[in-house]
């Protein structure tokens, strides 16, 4: 996959989780990068359950899945706004 296909990758599949866990997307840089771990987070669980991924779709799939992983975890480490605006 050259760099423009790996970035517009990234950049999709961030949005879309971005948007899905944020409401809003993270700025394209931000979406990049939440997209490219997405796709390490997405290959890795794909690969331990068996799942292939073909083609470019296939690839924002995957990735999407691993950032809506990562951004769960990230939330959930940073803790709830709530519980962050009572103390």
């Amino acid at each position: 996959m050259n760099i423009l296909a790996f970035l517009l990758v990234g950049l999709l599949s961030g949005w879309i989780a971005s948007y899905l866990v944020e409401g809003h997307g993270l700025g394209a840089l931000g979406d990049i990068i939440i997209g490219i771990i997405g796709a390490f987070v997405g290959g890795f669980v794909f690969n331990v359950f068996g799942i292939t991924a073909y083609g470019f779709w296939g690839s924002v799939g995957m990735s999407v899945v691993g950032a809506l992983i990562f951004l769960f975890i990230v939330g959930a480490l940073r803790g709830s706004k709530s519980s962050r605006d009572a103390k």
